[in-house]
């Protein structure tokens, strides 16, 4: 099976952001709203802009965190259908659904004018989960795990200017369930994959810090394994045992699934004033572009159930975005004081929004603290809260309205110099 319907699993996980990634991958980030790439001082410069790495202090420098992501039970009100067939009107909830995603930040002292970094972070994925019969037709359980290990290097390039270049590995695990009254399926699959990133920075004065930071598209070429059941049977059914007369089963392994982790394109600009206060604006594009389609093509014999009830193609056309960032951190004795606005908005077009993703344009308010224990030694916490835009739906499948799909961070972080 290649490209089948775990595609659209993968496409429906987070509601953090734009789509299904994750900005979010460090104490610092949470509390600035991802503005932390111009002006990048901790070991998280490491995945943000590892060309930074070059203007740290010298010496190890390595953080740990613990983020909390919690997202609240959408809601949808309003009318569904299901290949022309009205199923009527509903006011329906999702799962509520909270996760514990920890991450690592490493960057290297000077080796040979050179400078190393390594994070592991989770840049996409989660869960969609309901529990109302319309819904889960097309999403009773939609679960993505991905886990990127990105090791870099940067190199200067006189005193006020330095580049990096990375390899971004990543690791994806999902699985997705749907159930009807005349079909079910049943897949699970994982993959590693493989991309790039680049970074530039640029210091023309002590307090006016400037970058391009550039992360590839990798698509996640998941495989795995699938079971798939249609009946014409009129009536219910429990998937896979037991079936009734005239049920069609197919059971597939060494599946394939490509689905895109977008490209992303950032440009930051900072300034420090003399008070030690940084302001930094970071323009966002994300190249969304990539998800086009799902396409549902199966190994093997072809059959109805492969070529009818799960084979058809849905259209996607997501559209490529902006985010606005700005984060401001004010330094004193013992203390970093953060706060961070972004601005963010959905890739996913009326004409293609359903269950699996419900989203919707946002804006984000965050703020955050760290405390310097001593020479070594810094901790912090910080909080993100993300109010997504109740959005109105009216398309082939949907005339409604989903709601309460807001987003909460918690993230607590310890740095260790050595």
């Amino acid at each position: 099976m290649k490209k089948i319907a775990l595609l659209s699993f993968v496409a429906s996980g987070v509601l953090m952001a734009g789509g299904y990634k994750i900005p979010e991958t460090s104490l610092n980030s949470v509390a600035l709203s991802a503005a932390n790439v111009a002006h990048t001082t901790g070991a998280d410069a490491a995945y943000y802009n590892p060309a930074n790495m070059i203007f740290m202090d010298n010496g190890h420098t390595l953080e740990t965190d613990l983020m909390y992501i919690g997202l609240d039970a959408p809601n949808y009100k309003g009318s569904a259908s299901l290949n022309g067939t009205s199923l009527g009107s509903h006011d329906i909830d999702g799962e509520r659904e909270n996760f514990l995603i920890p991450s690592l930040h490493y960057v290297s002292p000077v080796i040979d004018g050179a400078r190393f970094g390594l994070s592991i972070v989770a840049p996409g994925g989660l869960t969609k989960r309901w529990g109302d019969s319309v819904a889960t037709y097309s999403a009773e359980e939609f679960t993505l795990e991905v886990i990127e290990v990105n090791p870099s290097i940067a190199l200067p390039i006189g005193d006020k200017l330095a580049i990096a270049i990375g390899i971004r590995m990543v690791y994806s695990d999902g699985v997705v369930k749907s159930t009807s009254p005349s079909s079910a399926r049943d897949m699970t699959g994982d993959s590693i994959d493989f991309g790039y990133n680049l970074a530039l920075s640029y210091k023309p004065t002590d307090n006016i810090d400037f970058a391009i930071t550039y992360r590839s598209n990798i698509d996640l070429t998941v495989e795995g394994d699938a079971d798939l059941a249609y009946t014409d049977f009129a009536g219910s059914f429990t998937p896979f045992t037991g079936m009734p007369a005239g049920t069609a089963y197919t059971s597939y392994s060494d599946a394939e699934v490509d689905v895109p982790l977008p490209a992303l394109l950032n440009v930051a600009l900072a300034y420090t004033f003399a008070t030690k206060t940084t302001v930094e604006f970071v323009y966002e594009r994300n190249f969304w572009h990539s998800y086009s389609s799902l396409d549902f093509n199966y190994p093997g014999n072809s059959n109805f159930v492969t070529n009818y009830v799960f084979g058809s193609n849905i259209e996607k056309s997501w559209d490529d975005t902006d985010v606005f960032r700005i984060g401001i951190t004010q330094e004193l004795d013992n203390w970093s004081l953060m706060g961070g606005v972004l601005i963010d908005e959905t890739p996913v077009p009326e004409s293609t929004v359903g269950f699996e993703l419900p989203d919707s344009d946002s804006v984000s308010v965050s703020m955050g603290a760290r405390y310097q224990y001593n020479d070594k030694i810094n901790i912090g916490l910080a909080a993100l809260y993300s109010m997504r835009d109740d959005r109105t739906i009216n398309n082939t499948d949907l005339s409604g309205e989903f709601s309460n799909t807001n987003v909460l961070i918690i993230s607590a972080g310890l740095e260790y110099k050595f």
